[in-house]
């Protein structure tokens, strides 16, 4: 199961996904493009998107109700899905702060609600938490985004200590600067061409490079599958040495 699914890396791990023959649910609030993904697939009857504004936390219980109606039971839960809002501490404003705390925390504070009670009876499952460089204390200019993202490692840890007696792991995978769809918008609106950003992340990433949407992926198959059953409680950087 997905929390987003339909850009970026969450893109590429339901693709990666579908080649080890998993059933995946994810979510967005493009149908649209959900409808690209699945249509481009071989594999239709092993995916199942929900409609969803992340916003609104009214639709998260249905996204997990109808997931375990399509595939019975959840094995693993992504959290990927975030908003990055470019703003510092003195200047965000009410709505800024509540979008990206709606999106980045509590939908998947709540969706986690429903998903734990279902591991708990089935007496396994794997969390996976999309963290970020930002999660220590950020950038001046990303307050509210550092503070969810260090919060969900703290999300994470609490989970790998009170429910592993079920059963349930939970790990935390920080995010180095990447290429996404979104990251692209954002600088576009910036004046900031994809080159640009290249060669700007170039030399401050001590690798060289900025990462690209895949090279998240093999680190989230392996939290996910009986490689790591005995893995929980962990955090791992994926950042090409970047610390913020």
């Amino acid at each position: 199961m997905l929390l987003g699914g339909t850009k970026g890396v969450g893109k590429e791990i339901l693709k990666a996904c579908l080649k080890k023959g998993y059933n995946i649910a994810f979510c967005g609030r493009d149908s649209k493009l959900a409808n690209k993904i699945i249509e481009s697939t071989d594999s239709k009857e092993k995916l199942y998107f929900h409609q969803i504004d992340l916003n609104v936390i009214g639709g998260i219980e249905d996204y997990y109700k109808e997931t375990i109606k399509r595939f019975k039971k959840i094995d693993a839960v992504i959290i990927y899905a975030g908003i990055t809002p470019v703003s510092s501490l003195i200047d965000t404003d009410e709505d800024t702060y509540d979008k990206v705390f709606n999106v980045n925390l509590k939908a998947p504070y709540f969706l986690l609600k429903h998903i734990l009670r279902s591991m708990m009876e089935h007496k396994a499952g794997s969390i996976v938490f999309f963290g970020s460089a930002h999660m220590d204390y950020g950038q001046e200019d990303r307050t509210a985004y550092a503070l969810t993202k260090g919060t969900l490692y703290t999300l994470s840890n609490h989970i790998a200590h009170h429910y592993a007696k079920y059963g349930i792991r939970s790990n935390y995978l920080v995010m180095g600067w990447t290429n996404t769809e979104g990251e692209l918008q954002l600088r576009a609106q910036e004046g900031i061409s994809e080159d640009e950003l290249k060669n700007n992340a170039g030399s401050i990433i001590p690798m060289g490079r900025m990462l690209n949407p895949t090279d998240p992926v093999p680190a989230v198959m392996h939290f996910i599958s009986d490689d790591s059953a005995m893995t929980t409680g962990s955090i791992i950087r994926i950042t090409g040495g970047e610390f913020i």
